[in-house]
């Protein structure tokens, strides 16, 4: 299938075309998909996945775009691991509508919205944050609203690769990994999370928690694209189990998805 050069971005017309936000119900909370035979719904009607139900999230709320797969998927891998960078304004026009999905939430102050950091070397390797990047390109017509902040939070510790780990081994590997430089900057704030993928809600998780012990009041995260889980999963597969295993089964198949 031939590229075409689309304002210095070489795109696919049909994959672009074909990347559509997530349709269909989702949690309320981690945005992931809910099958309409096992959701609940909290006060304010929202649905709630299976593991939601159970577990306490350190975020309010996580939203993102689209599916992470097809086009939208490549359009990532473009900007992350090719550095095509006039892809960061598309997909930060992306993460803008998933951000608008959140604003009826956000309280009457500004809203402090930080990319979830690099390690320095990785930084280096690549040469910027696509977290960054997009973020910055999305809020270039809401600067009223938000204020982006990109020295507030650091990853201090490098990780290893959290393909292949349960969810436990993921926390595990994040534990440390993060912290914040300005604590004064944070406490009493919203604090609006941003990054290109939701896997596993590991790193997300991990972020949030730190600002929350710095002071945040609220962490909300928004992202371009969100691993959805395989629409063959089966909610039944665990109904034989115990409530804390039901959900630790279930978060292990989470982090079990590509």
């Amino acid at each position: 299938m031939a590229l075409l050069n689309i304002s210095r971005l070489p795109v696919c017309p049909e994959c672009l075309a074909g990347m559509h936000p997530i349709e269909g119900e989702v949690c309320g909370v981690c945005g992931e998909r809910v099958l309409s035979t096992y959701a609940d719904h909290d006060a304010e009607g929202l649905a709630q996945c299976p593991v939601c139900r159970r577990i306490e999230r350190p975020f309010s709320r996580a939203v993102a775009y689209g599916s992470y797969e097809g086009g939208l998927r490549e359009l990532i891998h473009l900007l992350k691991y090719n550095g095509v960078r006039p892809a960061a304004s598309v997909l930060g026009g992306m993460l803008a509508e998933a951000i608008a999905a959140l604003e009826p939430a956000f309280g009457e102050a500004r809203v402090l919205v930080i990319p979830v950091p690099l390690y320095k070397a990785k930084r280096r390797q690549r040469g910027f944050n696509q977290a960054e990047l997009i973020a910055g390109a999305a809020l270039k017509h809401q600067k009223s609203r938000f204020e982006l902040a990109t020295d507030i939070l650091r990853r201090i510790r490098d990780t290893h690769s959290q393909i292949g780990l349960t969810s436990h081994q993921r926390r595990e590997n994040l534990r440390g990994a993060f912290a914040v430089t300005a604590a004064g900057e944070v406490t009493g704030r919203e604090v609006l999370l941003v990054d290109d993928v939701y896997t596993t809600g590991t790193t997300v998780s991990e972020c949030a928690r730190v600002l929350r012990r710095a002071g945040a009041a609220k962490v909300w995260a928004a992202t371009v694209a969100r691993t959805m889980k395989d629409p063959g999963f089966k909610v039944s597969e665990f109904q034989g189990f115990g409530t804390e295993a039901k959900a630790a089964e279930l978060e292990n198949f989470e982090a079990s998805q590509p």
